[in-house]
């Protein structure tokens, strides 16, 4: 779905990548939707251990297929087993908060699954190699996902009847995936290349497969912004730093095309905080985004409305007190976007 109407209303917006620090996930809701007014999100806490990290989570939505962890990682197993059954369950403990907290809620919702490239890039197959090396797998991992993703939006529109879903895919590994530098299972050689065609189409069937507008998250450098876009997301989320004047063109066209931009400004943890203002300028957490806007000549009044203010990354890998801080500055710093686009 590439419908990008239900961003219309969307003016001076923050969210969070996914990934919140600590444990407990009542107050993680609390505090992702008491900062995000616009955008909140399902947060996602990776530091309960295996079936609550990226991957494990992703594994989980899987329908028909299970997971179990080895001392590589994790691997396809042939029955469901303690590993998927506590994604399963962790999973179900979080849209119970969140359902606790957005009593009454109207509005847009964010969820993030790890996506197809990346889990396939992260899951050995039974006889120990990547699941990335094998077309076929691929292409039953693209569809198990898919109908796992029906479900579980489904149920959030059930437990939150006033929201308006939104999917955020999480794929740190596409650019590498396309750039034939993943390595293999033994870490002692690189995985071929995947064509760009077969990765844009098997996004596309993915996102072709969900009746939500679609967002893809990268904290890599070099996103394949081009490819993103003619596989139908409506929104490309992306840490600014890591950009380069080499990607203005695919930015600037993007933009004018309706993409919705989710630039990483707000440091993602503490110790990255002090080396870019921290969390005491909001203003100079979005003068790079100003920048860009000035270089490739685009409308100001548009920055309010194409762009959403987020931290770099997840902030899985923050203090409690410093994610919330984060929070709150991305949302100052969107206001001050929307309010002074010059």
């Amino acid at each position: 779905m590439t419908d990008t109407s239900v961003f219309a209303e969307l003016s001076g917006a923050a969210t969070g990548i996914g990934s919140m620090p600590g444990a407990d996930v009542r107050e993680a809701v609390r505090a992702v939707t008491g900062e995000l007014d616009q955008l909140p999100h399902l947060p996602e806490l990776p530091a309960r251990g295996p079936g609550a990290d990226m991957i494990g989570r992703g594994a989980g939505l899987l329908t028909e297929l299970f997971v179990q962890t080895e001392p590589s990682g994790w691997r396809f197993t042939d029955r469901p087993g303690r590993d998927t059954k506590r994604a399963v369950s962790w999973l179900g403990e979080d849209l119970d908060a969140l359902e606790e907290f957005t009593q009454g809620y109207t509005g847009l919702l964010k969820l993030q699954a790890v996506g197809p490239w990346t889990l396939a890039g992260s899951i050995e197959l039974k006889h120990g190699e990547k699941a990335l090396s094998d077309p076929g797998a691929c292409r039953d991992l693209a569809e198990s996902l898919t109908e796992g993703l029906r479900r579980h939006l489904a149920d959030v529109r059930r437990r939150v009847p006033g929201a308006t879903p939104v999917l955020q895919l999480d794929e740190p590994l596409l650019p590498a995936a396309l750039a034939g530098s993943v390595k293999t299972a033994s870490g002692f050689q690189r995985l071929r290349a995947i064509d760009r065609q077969v990765a844009e189409q098997t996004l596309r069937e993915v996102i072709g497969g969900l009746d939500v507008p679609v967002l893809v998250h990268s904290c890599a450098p070099r996103v394949p912004i081009p490819l993103l876009r003619r596989a139908g997301v409506a929104g490309v989320s992306l840490d600014f730093s890591l950009l380069t004047e080499r990607d203005d063109d695919d930015l600037g066209e993007a933009i004018e095309g309706g993409t919705l931009i989710l630039a990483g400004v707000v440091p993602s943890t503490d110790a990255a905080a002090p080396q870019s203002n921290g969390v005491s300028d909001p203003a100079g957490s979005v003068q790079g985004v100003r920048t860009l806007w000035r270089r490739l000549g685009l409308d100001p009044e548009l920055l309010g409305r194409r762009v959403v203010v987020t931290p770099t990354c997840g902030l899985a890998g923050a203090s409690p007190a410093y994610a919330r801080r984060a929070l709150s500055h991305t949302v100052k710093a969107a206001r001050i976007l929307a309010d002074d686009p010059e």
